[in-house]
């Protein structure tokens, strides 16, 4: 009797951590096909380093920038305790290529542009930050909020 005890804890023992290994390989999976990345999270480094590379060439080999217009200027990143955004200078104007709030934060308003100067503000538990930038030549740079 008591080996038949034994056998049936070991028994269940096994089948629990095969159970387990089975289902942190599927969430795994299921996570890396959902965030396109091994692990599913870039690096601050690795978000920079893919921000600061060129744009994606067309078959004719246009740069185009992903509303379709085609980039002449400079893109660069911005940040701040509340938030990080992409800027780009181009023919209309200064742009925000994209912009993502730091954790704990939101976006409480943005102008995308194009246009002489845009900006977005993040909001969140230590109060508002604002990022206004225009172009300097072919660069963006941070502007000083004259409101």
């Amino acid at each position: 009797m008591r080996r038949r005890s034994f056998l049936a804890v070991a028994g269940w023992l096994v089948t629990a951590a095969v159970a387990t290994l089975i289902g942190v390989a599927a969430i795994r999976w299921v996570g890396e096909s959902i965030a396109g990345t091994p692990g599913g999270v870039l690096s601050q480094e690795e978000v920079e380093r893919a921000l600061a590379a060129p744009a994606p060439t067309t078959a004719g080999g246009a740069s185009t920038s992903p509303t379709g217009v085609a980039p002449h200027g400079e893109r660069r990143v911005f940040a701040t305790d509340g938030g990080t955004a992409v800027a780009e200078c181009g023919p209309d104007g200064v742009w925000l290529v994209s912009w993502v709030p730091a954790q704990g934060y939101r976006v409480s308003d943005v102008d995308r542009g194009p246009d002489d100067d845009v900006e977005v503000a993040f909001t969140g538990p230590a109060g508002k930050f604002e990022l206004k930038v225009r172009c300097v030549g072919r660069e963006p740079v941070a502007a000083e909020d004259d409101d």
